[in-house]
């Protein structure tokens, strides 16, 4: 089986720093308890090994013991989430993406003026609601242009419109352009869209005009795995989401002459690899 890899395929910058983070706490012979606040990102397999290292996971600030330390996860966490960790008595190591972070300033820089957000996201994204504490209650989230569309807007307020990170700039180009005529006037745009997912994107729109199926791996509670699944479907090439190798004897794979490969931002190399070795011994 002839296989095209994407270059780009694998850990992202704010992934490869917030494992780094957790790594230096594991190996600092500090003997407290180490504790991420969500999964750190959304990796089953990575999840795993730390787990196996003893790293826990907590929910809630609550679910953190006094006198332990905790890493916040590669997504970030809402304000109140922060202080309450603060407050606790514990170490915080700040594992948020350098990228959502910029958001998150971006976005409180504008709730400042007066403006209500407009978010281009899933709703139930850890990153979302982290974003959406620097908002006002107000904020509106959407996952499509049509679920903007069927949402009323107030003439008499003044919105602005950002996007989770790992979103689709195609489409956020789009939303911003319906916004434009639909209110009659420019509305102001964050540039929150990470450059590693536009890439990564325009790579994998690229590798589906070049093969007859492209394997996406990554987890699938990752959204930005999904969505480049998604940017492939609609180029016409079908995609296979698999979180691991063993996922894929499932999949009838020898009808197709060429195959590409992708990752999402939060898969590691060594299961690319590995998928990258069953498909060449098709």
């Amino acid at each position: 089986m002839e296989v095209v890899r994407a270059r780009l395929a694998g850990f992202c910058m704010g992934v490869g720093l917030a494992l780094k983070k957790l790594d230096a706490l594991l190996d600092d012979g500090d003997q407290r308890p180490t504790y991420m606040l969500g999964p750190i990102i959304h990796n089953p397999q990575v999840l795993e090994r730390y787990a196996a290292c003893g790293v826990g996971l907590a929910r809630t600030p609550l679910d953190v013991p006094v006198g332990s330390r905790v890493v916040i996860r590669a997504h970030g966490i809402p304000k109140a989430v922060e202080q309450a960790l603060a407050e606790r008595g514990v170490q915080v190591v700040d594992a948020t993406c350098p990228k959502v972070k910029r958001a998150q300033l971006l976005i409180a820089e504008q709730t400042v003026v007066g403006r209500t957000l407009l978010l281009f996201g899933e709703d139930d994204h850890p990153e979302v609601r982290g974003l959406l504490s620097y908002a006002t209650p107000d904020a509106i989230v959407f996952e499509t242009a049509a679920e903007l569309g069927a949402h009323p807007l107030d003439p008499d307020v003044s919105y602005f419109l950002a996007a989770q990170t790992t979103q689709d700039r195609g489409g956020f180009d789009q939303i911003l352009e319906d916004l434009t005529t639909r209110l009659g006037s420019e509305v102001p745009a964050l540039q929150t869209i990470c450059d590693a997912t536009r890439l990564r994107q325009d790579e994998a729109i690229r590798l589906a005009g070049e093969v007859s199926c492209v394997i996406v791996a990554g987890g699938k509670a990752s959204g930005n795995t999904r969505r480049l699944a998604q940017v492939i479907e609609t180029q016409g090439t079908p995609a296979i989401l698999v979180e691991n190798v063993d996922e894929l004897s499932t999949h009838d794979l020898r009808n197709y002459e060429r195959l590409g490969l992708t990752a999402g931002a939060s898969t590691p190399k060594s299961i690319i690899d590995e998928i990258e070795g069953y498909l060449r011994s098709l």
